[in-house]
C-alpha cells in the first residue's frame, strides 16, 4: 500500500504516459542536485529526459510545479507502508525507507531543496503545504492502523511522528554526522517516539 496525494493541477492535456513522466520527474531532480533551483530550467530538464518542452508544459505549468511533484514523488509515492503487525514494527519499516533514501543520494537533493526554497518564495509555499499534507497522511495511516488493532495511542501520536523523526534523522545527519542505523532507529522509536505515542491502558 503507499500513499499518494495527487497534486492538483499538476496533470494537464493528454493521459498520463508513465514511463516518460518518471524520465521528467527524475530529469528535474538530478538538475536540481547538481546545478540548482535557479540554474535549472526546463529546457535543460527536456534535454535531460530527452522530451520535448510540450511534453513537459502539457503536465506541469511552470518549474514551480515540476518541482514539487518531482520532490513529492521522491518524498512519498515509493514509501511502501507494510502492515508489520504493530505500530513500532511498522515505524522501523517507514524510517529505515526514509534512512536508505537519505543514503541513495537524497541528502544531496535536500541541500538541493533547501537552496530552492530560500531562491523561491512560491515554491517554498508549495513545498511546505505539499511536504507537510504528505506527512500527516502517512502517520494518521500508520497509528490510525495501530488504533484498529487495538494499541493504545496517545491523541497526538500522529503529530509526534511527523514532526520527529525528520527532526531527528536530519539533525543527525547534517549536525551530528552520525550514522542512520538500526542502532539509530530502534534508540528513535522505542526511547523517544513509543513513549511519547502511546498511553498506558
Amino acid at each position: 500500500m503507499m500513499v499518494s496525494t495527487p497534486l492538483g493541477g499538476a496533470v494537464r492535456g493528454r493521459p498520463r504516459d508513465d514511463a516518460r513522466e518518471q524520465a521528467i520527474l527524475h530529469a528535474a531532480l538530478e538538475l536540481l542536485t547538481e546545478v540548482g533551483y535557479e540554474r535549472m530550467s526546463m529546457v535543460a530538464v527536456a534535454a535531460r529526459a530527452r522530451a520535448s518542452k510540450a511534453t513537459i508544459y502539457r503536465r506541469w505549468a511552470g518549474k514551480d510545479e515540476l518541482v514539487v511533484e518531482a520532490i513529492r514523488r521522491q518524498a512519498v509515492d515509493d514509501i511502501i507502508i507494510a502492515d508489520t503487525g504493530s505500530l513500532r514494527g511498522d515505524m522501523i519499516d517507514i524510517i529505515r525507507q526514509k534512512v536508505r533514501r537519505l543514503a541513495d543520494g537524497g541528502a544531496a537533493l535536500m541541500a538541493g531543496v533547501v537552496l530552492a526554497m530560500r531562491d523561491s518564495v512560491a515554491l517554498a509555499s508549495a513545498l511546505r503545504a505539499q511536504m507537510i499534507e504528505d506527512g500527516r497522511g502517512l502517520a494518521a495511516l500508520i497509528v490510525q492502523r495501530a488504533v484498529d488493532r487495538g494499541e493504545p495511542c496517545s491523541p497526538t501520536a500522529a503529530c509526534v511522528f511527523n514532526e520527529l523523526v525528520p527532526a531527528a534523522v536530519f539533525f543527525r545527519l547534517l549536525i551530528t554526522g552520525e550514522a542512520l542505523d538500526d542502532v539509530f532507529i530502534h534508540h528513535l522509536v522505542d526511547d523517544i517516539l513509543l513513549p511519547l505515542m502511546t498511553v498506558e491502558r
